[in-house]
């Protein structure tokens, strides 16, 4: 799985020729300190003018051939090739550096029993499990963090009396948002299309979103298709995806089975508003009555969850405390004690040692992860 290196500079190393040595012997220069003194032996040099030019010319030959080896030998160092001072990588605001750590995060929500978010836990608080085995947390944080967020919303037919409280909890939902938060929206009735791409301005989502008609069917898992597709250009690591429908899909090209196992491979949270009718009204067709199970699955995989809407008038404060929870999540990091890179799927699972004196409390985390491959 890849991970940010925040290692961003570099050296480059200096090569140094381990054979290098001083010809002359010139004070000061390598190859001094170093050398072997060899004593004479009995052999006697005599001085003549003859001798002194045959040693002169043997010396600049034996040079001359030394060079020329060291020219034409491949794997000799050539320590004139090497650049002092390698300038640091230039990063632009917004980029990620990343890199193939073995990091697996977990975004975590705990609530008490009346539904409310419970911050103020600690590392020690949380223990994690994978594939049943008790990882070591390595890192934990709580901050509020940037967040790239996609919102699915619905148009089709049967939200023509819900569209304009769908709106408003729309508008709620951004105002949650802090000034690095990027956004896009997919709106969908019979066909899911790209209506606005990763943008920082809320209010061109909120007249984008307004000036779309509700008319047709509803291709929901086409729209969730197109959403996760969309996310791979996000610049923030944290991820999530907003669905505000009223359940059920009835004109979608792609299955239940396609989407689940996209999501799986999507290191994205899903969260859902479910505007869902009574049971006694909703469409006779399989694909409207498992609507709510299906919004349930899909997003208790990510860690996210439903927020099934009984009041119409109740979705604004609903998108409201979704976007508060993805601001006060827990972050825990761990090193998989499995090391294979064999590309299967790996369960997670978060559990409590709450401190004294709490009610029971809930956690919601992503269901697992695809081990990276190579």
């Amino acid at each position: 799985m890849p991970e940010i290196d925040f290692r961003l500079f570099c050296e480059t190393p200096v090569i140094e020729s381990a054979n290098r040595t001083n010809p002359r012997g010139s004070p000061g220069m390598p190859g001094n300190e170093g050398a072997v003194k060899r004593e004479r032996t009995g052999i006697r040099v005599i001085p003549s003018f003859f001798t002194f030019s045959v040693l002169c010319l043997c010396l600049l030959a034996g040079r001359q051939l030394a060079y020329s080896q060291a020219q034409d030998d491949p794997n000799a160092k050539k320590t004139d090739d090497v650049r002092h001072n390698t300038p640091g990588m230039v990063v632009k605001p917004g980029r990620e550096i990343r890199s193939d750590v073995n990091l697996a995060l977990v975004n975590v929500t705990v609530t008490d029993p009346y539904n409310r978010l419970v911050t103020g836990l600690e590392q020690d608080n949380f223990r994690v499990y994978e594939d049943n085995v008790e990882q070591e947390v390595e890192t934990f944080s709580s901050e509020d963090v940037p967040i790239s967020i996609g919102v699915i919303f619905d148009v089709s037919g049967s939200m023509g009396n819900k569209v304009g409280k769908a709106r408003e909890a729309a508008v709620q939902f951004f105002k949650t948002a802090n000034t690095a938060d990027e956004f896009f929206l997919v709106s969908f009735n019979e066909r899911a299309e790209l209506t606005s791409e990763f943008t920082n301005s809320v209010e061109d989502l909120q007249s984008r979103m307004m000036m779309t008609p509700t008319k047709g069917r509803t291709a929901l898992l086409d729209a969730i298709y197109l959403g996760l597709s969309e996310m791979r250009g996000a610049k923030n690591a944290k991820r999530a995806l907003l669905i505000i429908s009223d359940g059920g899909d009835n004109h979608s090209r792609y299955n239940e089975n396609d989407i689940k196992r996209l999501v799986k491979e999507a290191d994205t949270q899903l969260y859902a508003i479910g505007i869902f009718d009574p049971l006694g009204y909703r469409g006779r067709t399989p694909e409207e009555l498992n609507g709510p199970s299906l919004l349930t699955d899909v997003t208790d995989m990510t860690g996210g969850r439903v927020f099934s809407v009984e009041r119409i008038e109740d979705l604004p404060d609903i998108a409201t405390k979704i976007g508060m929870e993805l601001r006060n999540q827990y972050v825990l990091g761990y090193r998989p004690s499995n090391k294979a890179h064999d590309a299967r799927w790996r369960k997670v699972k978060v559990k409590l040692r709450p401190p004294r004196g709490l009610p029971p409390l809930t956690v919601y985390s992503k269901t697992g992860y695809y081990a990276p491959s190579h």
